[in-house]
């Protein structure tokens, strides 16, 4: 399962059943779980973990130290949960210890090719980046979030659950949950109702969601009273509830 081309670090661990192309790179305090995949050209450098079922395709670099001139050579990490899918050139660099020291992907996830995700970055589950994808550091990328090709984000940025991305957009504030954004800068365009539905969210849900983005964006309300008026409307449906709680923990405020 492992060529012979490839170079491994006798200090990696990797499960049986790992499969590893030829010329890939697999440094020390690298830890492979059951059933990943690694194609040729592929580099590993630790500390980094990676779960069962991944593919890795070939070029991608993972756990490179972060693009970070306050770095200084910390033993920061890279987790990697499973069944995700990294696609060509995606590059994904380690933590550093002005965070919590570690980068963190969830579970089937989706990096399309030349998507980068820098330190300190947080995915959660069933996230799609499209190809070109950025993300700058300590960016946190909610479940079933999508963003389009060529879109970056902003470090210390947030995008909740939900949410859609289009291509070629920019993000400098928050993105709450549900919500479909465009443009340089990004400016919203409505709830993502297609991918909410394709989700199984129920017509009532759908519908309360659409009337908390009224109250959020179309009202003339200030943020304050959008809010208030949301909670109201979060005491019947908890999908709103999840747009106020992600609202009141911004830090950078929301896009708006």
């Amino acid at each position: 399962m492992i060529d012979p081309r490839a170079v491994i670090d006798p200090k990696a661990e990797l499960d049986e059943g790992v499969t590893v192309g030829p010329f890939s790179v697999i440094g020390a305090d690298v830890q492979i779980a059951a059933g990943t995949t690694i194609a040729s050209h592929v580099v590993i450098q630790g500390p980094t973990r990676i779960g069962r079922d991944n593919r890795l395709f070939p070029f991608s670099s993972l756990g490179e130290a972060p693009q970070d001139l306050k770095y200084q050579g910390e033993a920061t990490r890279l987790e990697i949960g499973e069944r995700n899918t990294i696609r060509e050139y995606v590059t994904i660099h380690r933590g550093t210890i002005q965070d919590q020291g570690v980068t963190r992907i969830g579970n089937d996830n989706l990096l399309m090719a030349y998507v980068h995700i820098a330190h300190d970055c947080r995915l959660g589950n069933s996230v799609i980046l499209a190809n070109a994808a950025s993300l700058a550091g300590h960016v946190t990328i909610d479940d079933w979030a999508i963003l389009g090709g060529f879109s970056g984000v902003h470090q210390f940025c947030r995008i909740g659950s939900h949410a859609f991305v289009g291509a070629g957009s920019l993000l400098f504030k928050d993105l709450p949950p549900y919500i479909t954004i465009g443009g340089t800068p990004a400016a919203p365009h409505g709830i993502n109702r297609e991918g909410l539905v394709r989700r199984g969210f129920s017509s009532e849900a759908l519908r309360n969601i659409r009337q908390a983005y009224k109250l959020l964006y179309k009202k003339g309300l200030k943020l304050e009273e959008a809010i208030a008026a949301m909670r109201q409307l979060a005491e019947e449906t908890p999908e709103v509830g999840i747009m106020v709680d992600f609202i009141a923990q911004s830090q950078r405020s929301i896009i708006r």
